[in-house]
């Protein structure tokens, strides 16, 4: 009795618990199928299948412009941080602002958005410049419409490490400047602008200026050419031992203060640190309470390596070494009773 009493329990409990499970279950909204899961003659199938079908002619009309450099028409459906979003054929595509024609200058975030919002609705004149259907990446060129249709190609294969070339600044950013080569963009690297420091691109160039560059390496599977400007001229590090030593002393410009001393530029293209502790004697509790940016100071070379492009200055050293200021020969040494006689100045 008791064992039947046990099964009897335990079977209404099974019963509560599969209870419980069907109308959680039933409970729970069903997930409608997709076209993909719909019978293979439903609507919704052949929809789908339809539309695939229209975005594979697509993707061949654009490969096939893209080949023979084409000019197309598209509209302007929408922007994002990097360029404008055109709609063509059945396509969307994108063109960076380094691509249009008028290149905007934007200070901030919401004039980006404001910038780029007018474009909404034009019809802008494109070439294809990049399209990869795997990643579905199409990127449209405004600019590119007045190149030749194989411009780019062609200079693509040509172009070659070495290469001195001629090009436009197309456009500035935080990291470097690109320059139209004449189809393609190259990208001069913040670093390669100046053997000196440059805070930011604009300091040197303006969008439009025509430059001429060094070529310093091509990827042609991925369509990108590093540029320099600062190669066009000599390395002022490989000489600098040669007209300068350890002791000398030379007028240079402060061209970075941080909280561990500051920057100072002997000559264009070589920086060195003065030390915090070098900048004076006493207490200094910020470098910006002695020098600014732009100040120019007398200072004292300390140390010189070439190889790594460091300089060790100091200002302190200046003034320890200064010699006393010489006495006028002519000085009288001797007061004159006409100098007793003159009443006195008092200040306070």
């Amino acid at each position: 009795m008791e064992t039947n009493e046990r099964s009897l329990d335990f079977l209404t409990s099974f019963l509560d618990t599969a209870m419980e499970r069907y109308l959680k279950k039933a409970s729970t909204p069903t997930k409608p199928l997709s076209a993909r899961d719909q019978p293979p003659d439903s609507d919704e199938a052949l929809a789908e299948k339809e539309l695939a079908t229209e975005l594979d002619l697509a993707w061949d009309r654009a490969q096939d412009i893209f080949e023979k450099g084409q000019e197309i028409q598209g509209i302007v459906a929408g922007w994002n941080r990097g360029g404008l979003l055109v709609r063509w054929d059945k396509l969307q595509g994108f063109v960076p602002t380094s691509q249009l024609r008028d290149i905007p200058l934007f200070e901030g975030e919401e004039s980006r958005d404001e910038k780029l919002a007018r474009w909404v609705g034009e019809e802008l004149s494109l070439r294809v410049i990049e399209l990869d259907r795997s990643r579905n990446r199409l990127v449209f060129s405004e600019r590119a419409t007045s190149w030749g249709p194989r411009d780019g190609e062609r200079l693509l294969r040509e172009i070659a490490p070495g290469d001195i070339r001629s090009g436009l600044v197309s456009n500035l950013c935080d990291f470097g400047a690109f320059v139209d080569l004449g189809g393609i963009d190259g990208l001069i690297h913040i670093s390669e602008l100046s053997w000196g420091r440059v805070i930011h691109p604009r300091e040197m160039l303006d969008i439009g200026q025509e430059v001429r560059v060094h070529v310093i390496s091509v990827d042609r599977d991925n369509r990108r050419i590093a540029l320099s400007l600062k190669r066009l001229h000599a390395n002022p590090w490989a000489t600098v031992e040669e007209r300068f030593v350890a002791g000398q002393s030379v007028t240079a410009t402060i061209t970075n203060v941080v909280d561990f001393g500051a920057f100072a530029q002997i000559e264009e293209g070589l920086e060195g640190l003065i030390h915090i502790t070098e900048l004076g004697e006493g207490q200094i509790s910020h470098p910006g309470q002695v020098v600014q940016p732009g100040e120019e100071v007398l200072v004292h070379i300390l140390r010189i390596d070439s190889a790594n492009h460091r300089l060790a200055l100091s200002m302190k050293e200046v003034a320890d070494t200064a010699p006393p200021p010489e006495e006028s020969e002519e000085q009288d040494t001797e007061s004159t009773s006409a100098d007793w006689e003159q009443p006195p100045t008092f200040l306070y």
